[in-house]
């Protein structure tokens, strides 16, 4: 069990909270206090009825706001994020002690050295990697990252082994190890290629003058290369199926299909036939049809308890069944979310699987509101009043002086797809808006 204090700065808090827990004879597992003093508890569940008197209590003590509880302590949602992480990263990662010694070691490591995680701690990294004196290396306190080029089982890796430093006690940032990432050579030159040979034509339909979306679209265009599930968040009618599309078209994937689905336009059992598919009918869902391409699962936040856990065991290994068959399929697919909410608020209400929510938030795309991007306002206007002319024929009407100071000045709270329902309700075969 584990509780969130929120609570004012005042000495002593912390240390009734203890006395009053020793006085319940409550078996502390631990405790953490993050920077602005929410104070975390972890202990023993409790019966109902002394779970219910412990919160009244903690509630009375001066100084405390409010108390509730939490599924994960600060340190354990952190470990899951960096576990999700590094199980998405399709590059080698190991990470070092002082004595060059494997504390951990990724899934794409494992597989590497065909070692499980457990056997890869026994190993140091000299062990495992030829050429290279890892040891020498971290006895010289580096402060920079090196690169080497490395041979392990006849495959060329460039491997990055990068210093970790801590700080201690006393202020000070100290050695503690390293993290080595290997790339492979192949890899990295299918990956060149793609980004000069795929068709980025989805990326160049979207409008960015201004440096924020210019920044998200060059984000994009990186993200769209990896394989691991993408969130893109943003306000509603900011475009974020365009840019999943987009990541789509410039991926290695862009050859094989991509599907999209709206969580929020069809009952549950209706999405679980539509995603996973319906053998009495011999019907194959989205993910089957996709397969070696990409699904996108739009206003994922709508999405029901039990299909959030589908959903994560399908990303967890690319597995799943039919409805009414027992039969697993595997396929591969890029999993791209997109919602307009605040899903760490829906986690905290506890309509959000929390677990999802870390595989989910491995990559993510946050698209900005118009109102933060009024230099896009007028270019995005210009293409609308041209596609409206073209698509009835007519000339392309001219814009007023005005319209510009009339446009960037309003706030646009349905952001790009409003300000394209506004242009087209205004324009006219006349020649003017």
């Amino acid at each position: 069990m584990r509780l969130e204090v929120f609570c004012e700065d005042r000495l002593g808090l912390t240390r009734e909270l203890l006395d009053l827990l020793v006085l319940r004879s409550i078996d502390l597992r631990g405790i953490e206090i993050d920077p602005i003093g929410r104070i975390y508890l972890n202990f023993a569940e409790l019966e109902f009825t002394d779970f219910s008197n412990l919160m009244a209590e903690i509630r009375r003590i001066s100084g405390v706001t409010d108390v509730r509880t939490v599924p994960w302590m600060p340190s354990e949602r952190e470990h899951l994020a960096l576990s999700a992480l590094l199980e998405a990263l399709p590059e080698p990662v190991l990470s070092l002690d002082m004595k060059s010694k494997v504390e951990m070691a990724n899934p794409a490591s494992c597989q590497l050295f065909a070692q499980s995680q457990e056997r890869m701690r026994h190993h140091t990294a000299a062990q495992l990697v030829n050429g290279f004196n890892f040891q020498r290396w971290l006895d010289g306190n580096p402060q920079s990252s090196h690169n080497e080029h490395v041979v392990i089982n006849g495959q060329n890796f460039l491997m990055e082994i990068t210093p970790v430093h801590l700080q201690n006690e006393n202020d000070e940032y100290v050695l503690t190890g390293a993290v080595v990432m290997l790339r492979s050579t192949i890899r990295m030159g299918r990956q060149l290629q793609n980004l000069s040979s795929q068709d980025l034509s989805a990326f160049s339909q979207i409008i960015a003058v201004s440096a924020k979306m210019k920044h998200v679209v060059e984000q994009a265009r990186k993200l769209a290369m990896l394989s691991a599930p993408l969130l893109i968040t943003g306000d509603t009618g900011t475009g974020k199926d365009l840019f999943a599309y987009a990541c789509h078209q410039a991926s290695p994937r862009s050859a094989k299909p991509y599907l999209a689905l709206n969580c929020a336009s069809i009952p549950e059992d209706a999405v679980e036939s539509e995603l996973f598919g319906h053998a009495p009918e011999g019907k194959k869902g989205f993910f089957e049809q996709a397969n070696g391409g990409s699904v996108l699962l739009d206003e994922i936040g709508e999405m029901s308890p039990r299909m959030q856990a589908k959903l994560l065991r399908f990303l967890n290994d690319g597995t799943f069944r039919r409805v009414g068959e027992d039969h697993e399929i595997h396929v591969d697919v890029r999993v791209i979310c997109a919602t307009q909410k605040n899903l760490v608020e829906l986690v905290q209400k506890g309509l959000f699987r929390e677990d999802l929510y870390y595989r989910l938030n491995v990559l993510t795309l946050n698209l900005p509101p118009l109102r933060d991007c009024p230099q896009d306002i007028m270019p995005l206007t210009e293409l609308f009043v041209a596609r409206f002319a073209d698509e009835q024929g007519v000339p392309r009407p001219k814009l007023s002086a005005d319209l510009s100071t009339v446009l960037t000045r309003y706030g646009w709270p349905g952001n790009v797809r409003q300000l394209k329902n506004a242009i087209y309700r205004a324009a006219d075969a006349t020649g003017r808006v």
